[in-house]
């Protein structure tokens, strides 16, 4: 028992509970107040005790309470039995408030007004006992209580929960005809629900009806609109909302206005204008969060835009905001992508001190230093995040280890991982053994990838059809056909279809070996199978019949897939013009190369090399000449300053060989020139 006064006072004990933080020492002075001689509670002090007990543990001394209210005969305003409805709503205790609502004026003096009954009516809707809450609305009238913006609002929240929006908008429009003047809460919680459910038009319609009845929107309005259409992928229609708000002139946009505009915007791929946004956000001193921070970093990562990213952050930095695991996440593999490794590892010290690593930290970092070829890095980075107890490894981690062990050619340490990792029990994935297959098939190691596909099941990882693809390149690779077709055969006996890759492979590989009429067989066999074959399968074909010199059939092929719509790649036209060229069709070829804009396909650096190479082997060296420099204008090979890869260097070489064996008499600079390309021998050149 709490030691009181002598003489207490209802504003003392008032000042006592308030000057007490601790709720169950409050609630001991309650008590021992209550069997104080010649005091008795007043309506104040149990308003104020019974607000304190909202938290479900503390819920089980409201009943008590209550009795001593009705023992005492104490009078209460509705504000004390509002407060208990409000906390058994709020705990989903929606029959306890029910039960004290129909006992309101026996407990505590007091009929029930709007407030207790939207009180209810909300618990309901919150609860998802809508029929309760429908039956309930209609028994306002008989309870004598009038209906009031609330109460209509509660219905509105109810109806878009159920997904019903033209009821939630004919709802509205009720409150209209009832004389309840619907306020920016009804209209915007129809435009939440709107758009949420895709229907932008519909909410972009609600939202212009505000300002013709004369509601005026919040910014929430806004940003929920704004939100929406960034969401579905239109800038255009999300531009024109913020347009809307900047240029009216009582609602301005606040730090989420901003924060979804510039995470919008970067998601699209517009982060100048995200960054335009940024600037302006500042110029209007408008508080910055980890949020905003947070989307112009991975925007800024995500253009390749790292060194911007960088500046963000060290602004971040230096105005006092923490960054999340997120948000470095983001930066580190920014870092990592741009080749910055010195600043992903001052980054990742940053991180283990401020304890910001995560698992998702380590794969970025890992597979960053994997993609920057530093395979010893990466290894020893693994080697302390594993032996570290607190650290976690996930099915992530070990497909990218797997996968970049074997992409660098250490394959041995790759196995290792691979070993380590099922003696440990961790999570492999499909993702783990089809970089591990890849590996041994590249290495021609073909009988151990194919071993590892048994091996797979017994960790109870089912090969899926990237797997099998996998491994039937690898059979390809090494002109093993029949292994190839064998296994393909074997994928369907163990639930394990086909797919398009599936065939294409099968067909380069029966094509490069002039087994045309089994690979026509498998066209025959996609087709029967509802796959339609792509520029791929079709160039594979044509590529594999040139090879084969059936240039008809080829050429036949080529008008099957102009006949079909189709609109042949760079790829496709680069196989016919070499194919034409080696058949001695040149013409043709060139015919071909000059009609390569009606499928809008510009020609590149292998098109013209294959030309020059066609003209120089017909003896048509000055059409060669000519080729190569339309090579050059094209932006292919100009100017000596630029880095030439391999193929530019050996055009280049090639051009001077024909140059000098076939016009000695003649400068190539002065060919390649804006003057004539060929003089006659009789004219000195420039």
């Amino acid at each position: 028992m709490a030691n009181l006064p002598k003489n207490l006072t209802p504003k003392l004990l008032l000042t006592l509970l308030k000057s007490e933080k601790n709720t169950n020492t409050a609630l001991s002075l309650f008590y021992s107040a209550t069997s104080h001689p010649h005091y008795s509670h007043t309506p104040t002090i149990y308003h104020h005790i019974l607000r304190r007990l909202s938290e479900p543990k503390l819920i089980p001394h409201i009943p008590r309470i209550i009795d001593t209210i009705r023992i005492s005969q104490c009078r209460c305003t509705e504000d004390v039995a509002l407060t208990v409805l409000k906390a058994y709503a709020s705990n989903s205790m929606v029959d306890h408030a029910l039960h004290v609502f129909d006992r309101i004026f026996e407990n505590f003096g007091c009929e029930p007004g709007v407030r207790s009954c939207n009180c209810m009516l909300n618990g309901f809707v919150v609860s998802g006992e809508w029929r309760k809450a429908e039956m309930f609305f209609r028994s306002f009238e008989g309870m004598g209580v009038k209906a009031n913006a609330e109460s209509f609002n509660i219905l509105i929240k109810m109806l878009c929960k159920k997904g019903v929006f033209g009821k939630a908008v004919e709802m509205v429009e009720w409150m209209w005809r009832e004389g309840v003047r619907p306020n920016v809460v009804s209209y915007g919680t129809v435009i939440n629900g709107l758009t949420k459910s895709g229907d932008l038009g519909g909410a972009v319609k609600v939202f212009d009806e505000m300002f013709e009845r004369g509601v005026e929107a919040d910014v929430m309005c806004y940003n929920v609109l704004i939100d929406g259409f960034f969401r579905k992928g239109d800038i255009v229609g999300a531009k024109g909302v913020w347009e809307r708000l900047i240029g009216g002139k009582s609602v301005y946009p606040n730090v989420v206005t901003y924060n979804v505009m510039i995470s919008g915007l970067c998601k699209c791929g517009k982060f100048e204008e995200g960054m335009e946004i940024w600037n302006r956000m500042k110029e209007n001193e408008r508080e910055v969060d980890l949020f905003t921070y947070s989307s112009l970093i991975h925007g800024l990562c995500q253009s390749g835009n790292v060194d911007g990213a960088d500046r963000v952050y060290k602004e971040m930095i230096e105005r006092g905001v923490c960054p999340d695991t997120a948000v470095c996440n983001a930066l580190l593999d920014g870092y990592c992508k741009a080749g910055k490794l010195k600043e992903g590892y001052e980054l990742w010290d940053f991180m283990g001190r401020e304890c910001l690593r995560n698992v998702v930290s380590f794969n970025v970092f890992v597979k960053g230093l994997f993609e920057n070829a530093k395979v010893e890095e990466a290894m020893q980075l693994w080697q302390v995040w594993r032996d570290d107890d607190s650290c976690a490894s996930d099915s992530t981690t070990y497909g990218i280890l797997i996968h970049g062990f074997c992409k660098n050619g250490y394959l041995s340490r790759a196995l290792v991982v691979l070993k380590d990792a099922e003696e440990r029990g961790d999570d492999l994935d499909i993702y783990s053994y089809s970089s591990m297959i890849n590996g041994l098939c590249n290495e021609g190691r073909l009988d151990e990838a194919l071993a590892m596909i048994d091996h797979m099941a017994l960790h109870n990882c089912i090969p899926n059809v990237h797997v099998c693809n996998t491994l039937i390149k690898g059979f390809i690779q090494k002109f093993k056909i029949e292994d190839a077709i064998r296994f393909f055969k074997e994928m369907v006996t163990e639930d394990c279809y086909p797919n398009l890759v599936t065939y294409n492979t099968l067909i380069n590989g029966l094509c490069r070996l002039e087994r045309f009429d089994e690979a026509y067989h498998l066209v025959k066999e996609m087709l029967d199978k509802g796959w339609k074959p792509d520029m791929v399968t079709y160039s594979l074909l044509m590529n594999g019949l040139f090879q084969g010199r059936k240039v008809d059939s080829a050429l036949s092929l080529w008008q099957e897939v102009v006949n079909k719509g189709l609109k042949p790649d760079v790829t496709m036209h680069n196989i016919i013009i070499h194919g034409l060229c080696s058949a001695g069709k040149v013409k043709d070829a060139v015919q071909l190369f000059l009609t390569m804009t009606r499928w809008t396909c510009s020609p590149n650096l292998v098109t013209h090399n294959t030309l020059m190479d066609g003209f120089s082997k017909s003896g048509n060296c000055e059409n060669a000449l000519v080729n190569s420099r339309c090579s050059l204008l094209l932006g292919i090979c100009r100017g000596s300053e630029r880095k030439f890869d391999p193929s530019i260097d050996r055009m280049r070489m090639g051009l001077r060989i024909i140059f000098y064996r076939h016009f000695p008499h003649l400068s190539l600079l002065g060919i390649l020139s804006n003057k004539a390309f060929i003089k006659s021998p009789n004219t000195k050149a420039t």
